[in-house]
């Protein structure tokens, strides 16, 4: 099985600007280091590297976590996820290593046992005790975001966890400017990083507090009836003022909270499975967990709080007349969004979708009349009588579109089917940059 390969164009100025930061913050610290000679000076300045690039990744992990529109809907936000899960573990090896180094230097300075130092930097050194307690946390965090304690673990529970780390990164913040021989004394310095945090902060109180609570002031939206679509599968419909001004897009997806009874603390992220309306938002959703298994029971006029749009997963990446989109099980709601409105001729769209039965395919009336309305392609493909699966293979969409490497593929299905159609898309001729995937694992 070929894993999915992530998006490149949109990502690499994102990464030489995070390098190049991370290259500027090495400049500053070979600026501030003399000759070293012993091993007391190596490790002291080990640990100062290790604790400059430390901090520096954790700006960078706050920064990925403020749902930034620009950031997530041209990168897209399962991408962003990746990063921030990936810098998160950079940042706290990082930090791991700087109190490791940094005490072990001073106590072979000092000529004083590890435990020793470690209470006199502790007590004697200014904001040493909030940067524990910091430190501790990140710790924390980093454990319960492990993959194995994470799938054990309520999503709720994890997340509101996870929040603790905005807590963590102010605590052990301010110990850097008080202890730090790279900003002490040095004014330009203290100011690039009053700078680089103060920055993150704003984002993240402008994107994560202000913006959402505009937009939910501002539209009002409301439950207004819920549909069921197959079994174990029913569309929400969202009624608010002007949601057009949302800006959202097919494709697209926001995170939502419904303010029902035990559904009021859980923010789950679900696709429009239909065009924006004015005054109209959908979403489908299958019955998975317990957040989704609650849908069903929404009462009318049950308010919503949403977030977004995010994704990138939109007309925007098209680059070729032909289109063809792949959708497995729930994996259909922002397949049929897109069926409904991508530009196109007819038969240049054609649209696969996979499920366990007939019965599953959720939403399949509305599609033959969006393919009957556009005279595009519709197929499906569904397990056999004995339940074999009919695997999705470069030769059989070769024989479905022979021209398929000159198609754009948007992609969107469970982990499994995902990866199996995107090596035989790979393997059938089709280029990465022109399969659109975007996973909603988060």
């Amino acid at each position: 099985m070929r894993r999915i390969q992530p998006r490149r164009s949109h990502a690499v100025p994102l990464i030489l600007l995070s390098l190049a930061g991370a290259a500027a913050v090495l400049s500053l610290w070979w600026q501030n280091t003399p000759n070293v000679e012993g091993t007391a000076q190596w490790l002291t300045h080990a640990g100062r590297l290790s604790g400059l690039l430390g901090g520096y990744v954790l700006a960078l992990v706050v920064l990925q976590m403020a749902r930034v529109p620009a950031l997530e809907r041209r990168v897209g936000s399962d991408r962003v996820s990746r990063w921030h899960a990936l810098s998160g573990r950079y940042a706290l090896c990082l930090i791991v290593a700087h109190v490791g180094l940094i005490i072990a230097g001073y106590a072979e300075q000092a000529g004083t046992g590890l435990v020793d130092q470690s209470v006199t930097v502790v007590m004697d050194y200014p904001d040493m005790i909030k940067a524990v307690v910091g430190t501790a946390m990140l710790v924390v965090i980093g454990l319960i975001s492990a993959g194995m304690v994470r799938r054990r673990m309520p999503y709720e529970v994890w997340y509101y966890l996870h929040l603790f780390t905005y807590l963590a990164v102010f605590l052990t913040f301010w110990h850097q400017l008080a202890t730090g021989a790279e900003f002490v004394g040095n004014k330009t310095a203290e100011t690039a990083w009053y700078a680089l945090y103060g920055t993150v902060t704003a984002l993240v109180v402008w994107y994560r507090l202000l913006v959402p609570l505009r937009l939910n002031l501002r539209h009002r939206m409301r439950v207004e009836a819920v549909v069921p679509e197959a079994p174990g599968v029913v569309s929400v419909l969202i009624k608010g003022r002007k949601l057009h001004r949302i800006g959202a897009q097919a494709g697209q997806f926001f995170r939502w909270r419904f303010l029902a009874p035990g559904m009021r603390w859980g923010s789950h992220p679900y696709s429009l499975s239909a065009p924006p309306r004015p005054e109209l938002l959908r979403i489908t959703v299958k019955a998975v967990g317990g957040h989704s298994t609650g849908l069903a029971s929404l009462e009318p006029g049950t308010r919503v709080w949403a977030e977004g749009p995010y994704g990138a997963m939109t007309a925007a990446r098209r680059s070729r007349g032909k289109v063809l989109m792949i959708a497995g099980g729930a994996g259909i709601t922002p397949i049929r969004a897109l069926f409904e409105t991508l530009p196109g001729k007819g038969s240049d769209l054609t649209l696969l979708y996979r499920a366990r039965s007939v019965e599953d395919l959720a939403l399949w009336n509305e599609l033959k009349q969006i393919a009957t309305e556009r005279g595009a392609r519709l197929l499906y493909a569904v397990n056999g009588p004995d339940g074999a699966r009919p695997e999705i293979t470069a030769e059989r969409l070769g024989h479905l579109l022979p021209d398929i490497e000159d198609h754009d593929v948007y992609l969107c299905g469970p982990p499994g089917l995902a990866e199996h159609a995107y090596g035989a898309l790979r393997e059938a001729g089709v280029p990465d940059r022109r399969i659109h995937h975007e996973s909603f694992e988060l």
